[in-house]
């Protein structure tokens, strides 16, 4: 006869925070406050989360009047709670910041999600209900990207597809919209890389993990702060953040570069001792830039990495918070 092994108890409900990064969100916010403010008191009268708990929103340097939205509802409301950046610091940082404010306020979970509720945030039970069977981060994976354009759809697959082959761990169309228990905040502690790549360093971590899967909205205010530009530039940061195969690739071009010029010396002198002279200098030109492309090329990459040496070597804190509530 076979013992069996019962089922590990639930966890209680949690003390929650919703982290909600911010940057220029004035059009959206009040609507955002309203949701959020509507699904904590749910989630509290179910008795899913503690009564204690909480929405803090991280104002990133905004230019317009979304830290006084955020001052006025604070003064209405005791569950919205506020953190502001001095200057910009970008998204990374924000929702870092919000996590370290949270444990720092005794969350027991956090669950990090953008000032726009494109991320459906009606999945936020079904993420608890993961917490409570034992996962300490929870992610929200999106269902299809049927709302994205042509051009955005492919190039997040070759980006997906491309962090597989350089054998980073990511997790394929999510983002930043994921539950995190405090064993996994308390963990964080010890992380103080500058160049922050949060969708790549989770699945790095090795707790237990779980994926709820939703639709996507469509932005109903304001604007995105994703524009093409700066998705290049986030999808670079996230492959040398957390890949050193770029520099590999450099070696490798260089290695190649090499054997054809090699291969062309040796044309080169097999036509010379036939007695046959090469015509001309475009073969020359030819080479010429090539390797020297090739070499400013090797260049530019290990100046990318050695960029973030530099910036990781200087301890500078990743923002400035001026103000909380």
């Amino acid at each position: 006869m076979t013992e069996s092994v019962p089922n590990p108890a639930p966890r209680p409900a949690p003390l929650l925070a919703l982290v909600v990064p911010c940057y220029n969100e004035q059009e959206t916010l009040p609507r955002t406050m309203d949701e959020l403010s509507r699904l904590l008191a749910d989630c509290k009268a179910r008795g899913l989360i503690q009564p204690e708990s909480y929405a803090l929103y991280v104002d990133d340097g905004s230019r317009d009047g979304t830290w006084e939205l955020i001052e006025r509802r604070h003064a209405e409301d005791p569950c919205c709670r506020g953190v502001k950046f001095a200057g910009n610091a970008g998204h990374q940082n924000a929702v870092w910041a919000g996590m370290a404010t949270a444990r720092e306020w005794g969350a027991d979970s956090v669950i990090s999600l953008d000032a726009d509720l494109q991320d459906d945030i009606s999945v936020i039970p079904e993420m608890l209900a993961r917490y409570a069977e034992g996962c300490d981060i929870v992610y929200g994976v999106r269902a299809s990207r049927s709302t994205d354009t042509p051009f955005k759809r492919e190039t997040a697959h070759f980006f997906y597809a491309l962090m597989r082959r350089l054998n980073v761990s990511i997790i394929p169309d999510h983002a930043d919209y994921r539950l995190v228990a405090r064993p996994v905040l308390k963990v964080l502690e010890g992380y103080g890389e500058q160049s922050l790549f949060l969708r790549g360093l989770f699945p790095t971590l090795g707790f237990r993990t779980a994926t709820v899967s939703y639709a996507r909205k469509a932005r109903e205010a304001g604007e995105s702060k994703y524009p093409l530009r700066k998705m290049l530039a986030f999808a670079w940061r996230g492959i040398t953040s957390c890949s050193a195969a770029p520099l590999r690739v450099a070696g490798l071009m260089s290695l190649v570069c090499m054997g054809f010029a090699f291969l062309l010396c040796g044309v080169t002198l097999w036509k010379y001792a036939m007695g046959e002279t090469v015509q001309g200098w475009t073969s020359l030109i030819i080479v010429t830039l090539l390797l020297g492309s090739v070499q400013l090329f090797c260049l530019a990459i290990m100046g990318e990495y050695i960029a973030k040496i530099f910036t990781e070597v200087r301890h500078r804190p990743r923002y400035i918070v001026e103000k909380t509530l």
